[in-house]
């Protein structure tokens, strides 16, 4: 999980306070979903801009995650470079595409979920929580343990 700090966590809650107000929301798009609403707050670069750098190469952003280079010249990877830099790691991406890193999931209210990656309300929620648990590693419970198998049970 990211590293926290108070950039980023400004960056998720400013990030879902736009989104929130009502802007231009589609998850196909990349300069407008989950991962190009925050890669805009963080790097200044426009929905339209990082639609074009995604055109370089084939891939949506979890597969550039994947892909990742910081020597590759893809203006999309030194897009997730300048990401980087803010604390976020690459599985963080993936996650916030896909509204589903446990960590963050365990500090959103149960009665929220499932959450939707291509609902704006639900990646506000999912952004909240993240920076919620930047901040507070302590509000999210803790993971269950799974229980041992009694002796003689298995």
């Amino acid at each position: 999980m990211a590293t926290p700090n108070p950039e980023l966590i400004a960056a998720l809650n400013q990030t879902a306070d736009r989104l929130a107000l009502g802007a231009k929301f589609q998850w196909g798009h990349y300069g407008e979903c989950n991962c190009g609403h925050l890669a805009q707050t963080l790097t200044g670069h426009s929905p339209r801009e990082l639609l074009e750098f995604a055109q370089e190469r084939e891939g949506e952003w979890w597969q550039q995650a994947r892909d990742y280079c910081d020597t590759s010249g893809y203006s999309l990877h030194k897009v997730i470079g300048l990401m980087l830099q803010t604390g976020l790691d690459l599985e963080d991406l993936v996650h916030l595409e896909y509204l589903d890193d446990p960590d963050v999931l365990r500090a959103v209210p149960a009665d929220a979920q499932p959450l939707e990656r291509n609902r704006r309300e639900h990646a506000v929620l999912y952004l909240r929580a993240w920076a919620q648990v930047l901040e507070d590693p302590s509000s999210a419970p803790p993971a269950p343990r799974a229980e041992p198998h009694p002796v003689g049970m298995l």
